[in-house]
């Protein structure tokens, strides 16, 4: 079995290594050891998990669904409909975002109508916008 130092490992999967250090931290790699200079000494294998992470993240995963998709992955009484409702629930998720963001870009694009670009910055209609709820919580008081 090969055994590859934190920086080695670093180096290979594109990585620094306080990302490693903090993937282990999350218990998605685990060192094998250390070597006589103190060094976390990984197997030459966890490459492969690396770039599973990566393009997990890739896809949008968090590093606790990341975690989830791994111990599927490696586990012989896994099904694939537990593999296809996590990433249903992600698509649903990144579909939400995305709405979300729609809207805030259409809010943005109205916004940025209403303003000429020219002025005082007191009378950009954009700040006045972005203070309409404290003037009105100013009124109210």
């Amino acid at each position: 079995m090969e055994t590859v130092t934190i920086g080695v490992l670093a180096r290979r999967a594109g990585v620094g290594t306080g990302t490693l250090r903090y993937y282990e931290t999350l218990g998605l790699i685990m060192p094998v050891g250390r070597s006589r200079g103190g060094y976390r000494l990984y197997r030459g294998d966890e490459l492969r998990r690396l770039r599973f992470i990566r393009r997990s993240q890739e896809l949008g995963f968090s590093l606790d669904e990341v975690a989830a998709l791994l111990k599927l992955s490696e586990s012989r009484g896994a099904r694939a409909a537990d593999v296809k409702r996590l990433t249903r629930e992600k698509l649903l998720d990144i579909s939400r975002r995305i709405r979300d963001l729609e809207r805030m870009k259409h809010g943005l694009e109205r916004l940025n109508e209403q303003c000429h670009g020219r002025g005082p910055a007191s009378e950009c209609p954009i700040l006045a916008a972005l203070n309409a709820e404290e003037a009105k919580e100013a009124a109210a008081s």
